[in-house]
């Protein structure tokens, strides 16, 4: 697959990702704790026919050692990361653990979603490499 494809591929994902939490946002509405979120959401998401899993752990090292492990709420496909919150607004703190998650797991892109509000919020975090 040359870089292209894998573009489509990923933003594709990054599609289907984002309307699911649409579809849960609609069928459950706000004011859930996030975990109420992550399970609809991988219901969701298996019905469309992806893979997904659920607090899936990689290992955080620091020169080389295994100082802790960082838990994904979900990972689609093994390419998309997903970090589900339910607070106010998104701040800076929440887009550097997307990077440092994106770090960690090796992978590019992560979703940010949001469900406080009723409407649901979202961002890409996407990591050059």
């Amino acid at each position: 697959m040359d870089a292209n494809e894998y573009e489509c591929q990923i933003d594709q994902l990054a599609r289907m990702v984002i309307g699911a939490a649409y579809a849960v946002s609609n069928g459950l509405g706000c004011g859930f704790l996030e975990k109420v979120y992550e399970r609809a959401l991988a219901i969701e998401l298996v019905r469309q026919g992806l893979k997904v899993q659920t607090q899936k752990p990689f290992p955080v090292y620091y020169l080389g050692q295994p100082v802790g492990d960082y838990l994904a709420d979900l990972v689609v496909e093994e390419q998309v990361l997903v970090e589900l919150k339910c607070v106010d607004s998104f701040c800076n703190e929440h887009l550097a653990q997307c990077i440092n998650y994106l770090r960690a797991s090796d992978l590019r892109l992560a979703l940010l979603i949001n469900f406080q509000k009723p409407r649901v919020e979202w961002k890409r975090v996407v990591l050059g490499k």
